[in-house]
C-alpha cells in the first residue's frame, strides 16, 4: 500500500464528516472577498494532532483572517469562546457542532480543572485551538501586541501541546480597531506569518507557579511581536504595553 503523503494526512481533519464542510463552503469564499492572504510559515502549523495557535489581535475582523489562514494551512479553525455563547439558540449549536472550545470565568481551582480537561480533549481528538493571548483587542497605541494573559501557555503546558505563535497584519484596512466597516475595495492584502512552536521546556517543571506562567507568556508575546515586526518592517517596542499602567481596563471596549 502506498504511503500517505504529509499533505494528505494534513487534510484528514477537513475530510472527516463535519459541519465544517458546509460552513467552510460558504464562509471561506466570502472571507476571501474581504482579504487576500499572503501566508508564510504554514509548515510550522502541525499537520496532525493537537496544537495551540496564538495570534495577535488588533481588529474585530482579524479572527476571520486567522480562521481562513488556518483552513488554508490544512486544519479546521477552532477558537476559544465564552461559555455563555454556547447557550444562545442556533449559535450554541453551531459552536458545539464545529468543536469550538468553551471557556468560563470562574474560580482559580475551577479554571485549572477546565484547562486540564480542555487540554486532554484536544490531545484525545487531535484538534487545535486558537487562543488570543491578549484576551481582547490590543490597547497599544501603535497596535503592537500588548501584555498577554496566561491562558494559552496554561493550555499548552497542561497537555504538552505545541504552542505556535502567529502574527497577521492588514485587517485594520477593512475594520479599524473600534471603527467602521470598509468593504470597498475588496480583497485587501493581509500578511500572515506562522512561527515555529515556542520552546516552553524551561517552564515545564514550574508550570503551576504564577511567576513561571507569566514569564512563559512574555516569551510567547515577544515571539508574536517579532513576527509582526517582520511584516511591518519596523522594530517592535522593547516592552509590551500594560493597560494597568495606563489606567485602562483589560477587557471590554476601550473608551477613548
Amino acid at each position: 500500500m502506498a504511503a500517505t503523503s504529509p499533505r494528505r494526512r494534513a487534510s484528514t481533519e477537513k475530510t472527516r464528516p463535519s459541519v465544517f464542510w458546509p460552513l467552510a463552503a460558504v464562509a471561506a469564499p466570502l472571507i476571501a472577498l474581504l482579504f487576500k492572504l499572503e501566508i508564510e510559515g504554514a509548515e510550522n502549523l502541525p499537520r496532525e494532532g493537537a496544537y495551540v495557535l496564538a495570534p495577535n489581535h488588533y481588529s474585530e475582523a482579524d479572527p476571520l483572517a486567522v480562521a481562513l489562514a488556518v483552513w488554508k494551512a490544512g486544519r479546521a479553525p477552532r477558537f476559544m469562546a465564552k461559555e455563555s455563547l454556547f447557550r444562545v439558540p442556533v449559535l450554541g449549536w453551531v459552536l458545539r457542532s464545529t468543536g469550538m472550545v468553551p471557556v468560563a470565568r470562574s474560580s482559580s481551582a475551577a479554571s485549572a480543572r477546565q484547562t486540564l480537561e480542555t487540554s486532554e480533549t484536544l490531545v484525545e481528538l487531535g484538534r487545535g485551538v486558537i487562543v488570543y493571548p491578549e484576551g481582547t483587542l490590543t490597547r497599544d497605541p501603535g497596535m503592537w501586541p500588548m501584555r498577554g494573559k496566561t491562558g494559552a501557555v496554561r493550555l499548552a503546558l497542561a497537555g504538552n501541546i505545541p504552542l505556535v505563535p502567529m502574527a497577521q497584519w492588514g485587517c485594520q484596512a477593512v475594520l479599524p480597531r473600534y471603527g467602521k466597516l470598509k468593504l470597498w475595495p475588496l480583497r485587501r492584502p493581509v500578511r500572515v506569518v506562522i512561527g515555529a512552536p515556542v520552546d516552553l521546556s524551561a517552564f515545564r517543571a514550574t508550570e503551576g507557579q504564577p511567576a513561571a506562567l507569566v514569564a512563559a507568556t512574555d516569551v510567547v508575546m515577544a515571539d508574536i511581536a517579532r513576527l509582526l515586526a517582520t511584516i511591518r518592517d519596523e522594530p517592535a517596542p522593547a516592552e509590551r504595553w500594560n493597560p494597568a499602567e495606563h489606567g485602562q481596563n483589560e477587557t471590554g471596549r476601550l473608551e477613548s
